[in-house]
């Protein structure tokens, strides 16, 4: 299928890479006067019924099947790892923080295989561990003004359950809006909850919301959500898992270069380092 001249393929991809590299910033930019997991739910909700409502008007329909199936996925996606992420941001630099989404490759291949019940061939193995090294070489900064080790390892384990509920995510109805948008709406409803056992409403005061918080939770919603959550869910449906992780290599150049040039986040040389070591795991892994 093309569009103007252009595949929908190139402008999903696009989209995945482009535009969830910038939500990094936008995220940071959020939480500075929202809470992080109120504001990852409204992002989430407000995305997925709007999208729920596109399908409406045009007929579509699903069963509670489906729904069951997207009730998992959803807190697996957006529940778990985008809560993480938006969690980690009130204490990690945002480009720090995609450094660590961007293992993402590594976790989607070692469940794809595990799914299909295929042994990793040996660069995949050694794909893995060259990049699970760049993540250490991160974490041996621990203790430093730039991250800690704990929004670290949160990070990551966002980013396994990301990785599970991708790949189950598979079994929802193939209409883009139901497939994107059923998710979105249950894994917000579970942010959202969590945000209220975790007491943020009671910390949280409309009033003190800042208009660029309000403009980068308006970004989060139409763009990260709506436009680039779309082209993925599509992207899942029709090509191979590791081939749609390839996101996670441009998202964090991205990040660190929007971090360092917007927000004026510091750049130094480990994290370069880890930068260049987790992107060649990917690579190995990819490849194989």
């Amino acid at each position: 299928m093309h569009l103007g001249g252009y595949s929908v393929t190139f402008f999903s991809y696009a989209a995945i890479y482009l535009i969830w590299g910038s939500t990094f910033l936008a995220i940071r930019l959020a939480v500075d006067s929202i809470p992080p997991l109120l504001m990852m739910g409204v992002r989430c909700v407000a995305a997925g019924a709007l999208l729920l409502a596109w399908a409406a008007a045009r007929g579509e329909r699903t069963g509670w099947r489906a729904w069951r199936q997207a009730i998992v996925a959803g807190a697996l996606m957006f529940g778990c790892a985008y809560g993480a992420l938006a969690w980690a941001e009130t204490r990690l630099a945002s480009g720090v923080a995609a450094l660590f989404v961007a293992t993402l490759p590594l976790w989607m291949t070692l469940f794809d295989c595990a799914q299909r019940r295929e042994t990793p061939a040996a660069r995949t193995v050694v794909g893995l561990a060259v990049g699970l090294a760049g993540v250490v070489l991160l974490l041996a900064r621990t203790g430093t003004t730039t991250f800690a080790l704990i929004p670290a390892a949160v990070v990551i384990l966002g980013e396994v359950a990301w990785a599970a509920g991708a790949l189950y995510a598979r079994r929802l109805p193939q209409t883009l809006a139901l497939n994107a948008g059923m998710p979105l709406l249950t894994g917000g409803v579970f942010l959202i909850a969590a945000s209220y056992a975790a007491r943020e409403f009671r910390q949280f005061d409309p009033h003190a919301v800042s208009v660029v918080s309000a403009a980068a939770l308006v970004y989060l919603i139409v763009f990260g959500s709506i436009v680039a959550f779309s082209a993925y869910a599509w992207l899942m449906q029709v090509a191979p898992a590791a081939r749609v992780g390839t996101h996670a290599y441009v998202n964090p150049l991205i990040a660190v270069v929007l971090g360092c040039t917007v927000a004026g986040e510091p750049f130094t040389a480990a994290i370069a380092a880890a930068s260049l070591v987790i992107a060649v795991g990917v690579a190995l892994v990819l490849a194989s």
